[in-house]
């Protein structure tokens, strides 16, 4: 999100614990100096800022600087944090570790309201933006369990939050709307595959399902894509999916396909059509 965004010419705050110096729990190799690299490589200025966004202190001397370096002007606010697959466990709620849950309620939960409370008065001065919370799962998916207590909280929570973000920016001009990518060809997943970003469709014979994954470039776009329209308020309050806003926009992921991984899922996971083509849905 951050690289397509640059491309569209944006200066992008880049924050996140892992930095070339130190790592965050996590233990992810790739760190905020590389993202924003790639966001200057990209057309765009990236900044790079070590920011824990548990901690308000972090989140309000990222503010600070915003204040400082571009006269407090944020127009795009995506509010995307998570950092808590490693805590998560798929078990029922009285046998899941419970420190590990409280603790994946306020990696992915809290940062999101501390983020939101700290920032948003940028947006609200000037009466004009977007907020983009980023979650896992549209409506759809919502209406359904995600397996485990602490995962599935966090997660209709954060759909509700951009809901819920309506009632209180709407009448700032601000637009605010929830968004989810379909099965992310993250860097950690294409790990988890034992596969590169050539060699994905290796992964297909591990889980059939993978064949409907896309690129985190696809959701980048949606994400730029509604930045640059004039008339995005028609979004606002909505639960989006990155390929629900390719199909509007015309947008396509790095190969030139345009998954729809939440009309797959819908109609052949959950729906009656079990033996239907992926391709149909690319």
């Amino acid at each position: 999100m951050a690289v397509e965004l640059g491309a569209a010419g944006a200066t992008v705050y880049v924050t996140g614990r892992t930095t070339r110096d130190a790592k965050s729990p996590i233990g992810r190799t790739e760190t905020i100096e590389d993202t924003a690299e790639l966001v200057t490589e990209a057309g765009g200025r990236g900044i790079a800022v070590r920011c824990d966004h548990m901690r308000p202190d972090d989140v309000r001397a990222l503010a600070r600087r915003i204040e400082q370096e571009q006269d407090g002007r944020l127009d795009v606010l995506v509010d995307d944090t998570w950092g808590a697959d490693q805590l998560i466990e798929w078990k029922p709620i009285w046998e899941h570790d419970l420190d590990k849950g409280l603790q994946a309620l306020r990696n992915g939960l809290e940062t999101h309201l501390i983020t939101l409370h700290t920032l948003l008065p940028l947006l609200v001065r000037r009466k004009a933006g977007l907020v983009v919370e980023i979650t896992d799962g549209d409506d759809m998916f919502n209406d359904r369990y995600r397996g485990t207590m602490f995962f599935d909280v966090v997660k209709v929570a954060i759909t509700r939050m951009g809901k819920m973000l309506k009632e209180e920016l709407e009448t700032y001009g601000i637009t605010s709307l929830a968004l989810t990518p379909g099965f992310l060809r993250s860097e950690e997943m294409l790990d988890h595959f034992g596969v590169t970003e050539e060699t994905w469709r290796d992964g297909i014979a591990d889980d059939k399902y993978f064949a409907i994954s896309e690129t985190p470039r696809y959701i980048g776009r949606a994400v730029a894509a509604l930045a640059a329209d004039p008339d995005r308020a028609r979004w606002s309050g909505q639960s989006l999916s990155s390929g629900v806003l390719a199909k509007h926009y015309g947008l396509t992921d790095l190969d030139g396909s345009q998954p729809e991984a939440s009309r797959f899922f819908a109609e052949t996971y959950f729906g009656d059509k079990k033996d239907a083509d992926v391709a149909d849905y690319r």
